[in-house]
């Protein structure tokens, strides 16, 4: 009987093929730009500008996203003090978040009422929101800078274990 499938060795094989592509691909024969020439310097500094609107324009897009999610943990946390105790470290974490993001944080809250009737469905909508800027910041991911996108994605991981605490807090909470 005939074995089939992807073996060990042939995939062994295509790694190596594809490995040995990419090395190939990224060797060229030196006809381009010169170091130092006027040209690639130019050209350089306009992507590093680009480069530093990009990253500025994201930060501060992500940074307003987290600082309207510790908005509603405010208003939360005002229209109902019982949930005090259990949203602050949350909070908190969203401010060191918000803080990351934009050092300088000269933005004021804007703060947002909740539909919520009871301090349960007010949790509930928290983790909503929690879900929806984890979301966001995995999103902006995939055009941020390298060390922007290790803070994002440690931010969005972030929220989304703060969504699943919180969805479990709002099965504890009593109005």
């Amino acid at each position: 009987m005939r074995r089939t499938g992807t073996t060990r060795r042939g995939a062994f094989t295509a790694t190596g093929a594809i490995a040995m592509g990419a090395v190939l691909a990224g060797c060229g024969d030196g006809s381009g730009p010169r170091e130092g020439s006027a040209g690639t310097d130019a050209a350089t500094a306009d992507a590093q500008a680009l480069a530093a609107r990009t990253e500025r324009t994201l930060r501060a897009s992500s940074a307003r996203t987290s600082r309207e999610l510790l908005a509603r943990y405010e208003h939360v946390v005002r229209a109902y003090p019982a949930t005090v105790a259990r949203l602050s470290p949350l909070r908190d974490a969203v401010r060191a978040h918000a803080e990351a993001l934009a050092p300088d944080g000269k933005e004021s809250l804007v703060f947002s009422r909740t539909r919520a009737t009871d301090a349960a469905a007010a949790v509930k909508e928290l983790a909503v929101a929690e879900r929806r800027t984890a979301d966001a910041h995995t999103a902006t991911l995939l055009t941020a800078s390298p060390e922007l996108a290790r803070l994002l994605a440690s931010i969005a991981a972030a929220g989304a274990a703060h969504a699943y605490l919180l969805n479990e807090l709002a099965k504890e909470t009593s109005s």
